[in-house]
């Protein structure tokens, strides 16, 4: 399994950015499929994912910001940032959680800055 993650980049607070990620090779089953992002010096948090059912999960400090949605045709995953703060600054990682095992995307940066 190969996750192909596309978007990031520099944004000024306020504005929006979007992520993809692809789950490329035999996936027969996605439990969950989502992000996590990683700031300087703490923690990697989940941010939003989507469970096999469709229930999206999302952390209190993005819900009404970020969005997340999926093709399920394609194994591939988005997820809308909106209204973006300085403090969304960080690595998104995408996640694929298939068959008892985590999956991880290589990374792409955010950063949110004037």
């Amino acid at each position: 399994v190969q996750l192909q993650a596309s978007g990031g980049g520099l944004v000024q607070p306020g504005g929006s950015l979007r992520l993809s990620c692809a789950a490329l090779g035999s996936i027969f089953t996605i439990g969950a499929m989502g992000w996590y992002r990683q700031a300087p010096g703490k923690q990697r948090e989940l941010v939003a994912r989507m469970i096999s059912s469709g229930m999206p999960n999302y952390a209190d400090s993005v819900k009404g910001r970020f969005t997340i949605s999926r093709d399920n045709a394609k194994n591939t995953v988005y997820l809308q940032m909106n209204s973006l703060k300085p403090e969304d600054t960080a690595v998104y990682y995408c996640n694929l959680y298939t068959r008892g095992t985590d999956h991880w995307g290589q990374g792409s940066q955010v950063t949110v800055s004037s």
